[in-house]
């Protein structure tokens, strides 16, 4: 029996075939089936070098209702509308967005380390630390923008990493837009909301 190397074998379609003889062909079920009596699983290796990551777009909207007695900000609204390249799994690419998106809330309303005048954290566990949670926003309404990536095999683009950065210009606009007062720090929490309409 003729020894048959790697290079002999080519794989199409889930049938593997011998270049010395035609007639020898498996599907990969078949050799799946024969693995622990052929010496192991099968292993199988591919390499991308894309050319690049290509551009990342995102634009946000928001709109905010501002308590002019306690600066107190609540997010009413909030639509990303991100290019994703292409899109392979719709709902988990909405998911990245959304997830961004609260944090990038968290940066520009709450989230903040407070330390004491000799530089003691005073705010260092998560009951202290306030981020946002569902029962502090709406719905994240997302707008997939599928335009696929040149530079990459499957045409995607980083997703997860955009929607952190336009938030806290977003929210700060909207802000301004709400009270007619510009903000110039993050977070901007409710007694510094406040203190900017007092002025």
């Amino acid at each position: 029996m003729a020894r048959i190397t790697p290079d002999d074998v080519t794989y199409t379609n889930g049938v593997f075939k011998c270049a010395k003889d035609a007639g020898k062909t498996m599907t990969f079920k078949e050799i799946a089936a024969q693995m622990a009596r052929m010496g192991g699983p099968i292993t199988g290796r591919a390499t991308s070098q894309p050319r690049g990551v290509g551009g990342a777009f995102a634009t946000h909207i928001v709109d905010v209702e501002v308590d002019p007695d306690t600066g107190k900000v609540t997010i009413l609204r909030y639509t990303a509308i991100q290019d994703v390249g292409r899109a392979i799994h719709p709902s988990y690419a909405e998911g990245q967005v959304q997830g961004g998106v609260v944090q990038g809330i968290g940066w520009a309303l709450n989230e903040e380390f407070v330390y004491t005048d000799n530089g003691n954290m005073v705010n260092s566990s998560f009951l202290d630390y306030r981020m946002p949670t569902t029962l502090d926003l709406p719905m994240i309404d997302t707008v997939l923008v599928e335009v696929p990536n040149p530079g990459h095999p499957y045409g995607v683009r980083g997703v997860g990493e955009v929607p952190i950065v336009p938030p806290v210009a977003a929210v700060a606009n909207a802000i301004y837009k709400a009270t007619g007062k510009r903000m110039t720090q993050a977070p901007m929490s409710p007694g510094y909301v406040l203190s900017k309409i007092l002025e």
